[in-house]
């Protein structure tokens, strides 16, 4: 039997936007304050998380904005 050869539709990508961690919570979960003033709540990335890299309030970082739900993303890099 042959597979199906399909291939599998592109992942969305996210916008990539900069803010400042305000806030830590359960479950390696941040709220970030953007540069426009928004705030969104945003987990760790696994590459992140895999290099135990720390996330501490007042940390600027660059967060992944889903394409879905504008309010959550994902913090793919901390800032020195």
């Amino acid at each position: 039997m042959a597979k199906n050869k399909e291939k599998a539709p592109a992942k969305e990508e996210g916008i990539q936007v900069e803010g400042t961690v305000i806030e830590t919570l359960p479950n390696a979960m941040f709220k970030v304050e953007l540069e426009n003033g928004h705030s969104v709540l945003a987990h760790i990335s696994g590459k992140m998380r895999m290099h135990y890299i720390r996330i501490l309030p007042g940390d600027r970082v660059q967060v992944e904005l889903s394409p879905y739900d504008l309010s959550r993303g994902r913090v793919t890099y901390r800032y020195k």
